[in-house]
């Protein structure tokens, strides 16, 4: 989030917090066809990455995907979400490892 901060925050509209909160899924996520997205090329990095716009506990988030993941072959499994926000979401929300949270996926 920090490498990239200014890029992000010129796609979603906001300065995202450096860090993300990861919500295990009880089954696979895939994502939508109305998605932000990033190419490679729009920040020197080697594969697509996906942002969709969400939210969790009434805080605007962004699922954050790339396109290694979304296909399976990534470090994070489908069942994985990475979520970006302009907050620190455990502070916001104040969850900890093992709560339920509830996306919202916006239309």
């Amino acid at each position: 989030m920090v490498r990239y901060a200014d890029l992000y925050q010129r796609v979603t509209g906001v300065r995202l917090f450096p860090g993300s909160l990861n919500v295990v899924l009880r089954h696979e996520y895939r994502l939508p066809a109305r998605r932000l997205r990033l190419e490679p090329g729009d920040y020197g990095g080697r594969v697509g990455m996906n942002l969709v716009p969400s939210i969790i506990g009434g805080h605007r988030v962004f699922i954050v995907r790339t396109d290694q993941n979304e296909a399976g072959t990534g470090h994070h499994g489908r069942e994985i979400l990475e979520i970006a926000a302009p907050v620190k979401l455990r502070d916001a929300l104040g969850v900890v490892d093992g709560d339920e949270v509830e996306i919202v996926v916006e239309a």
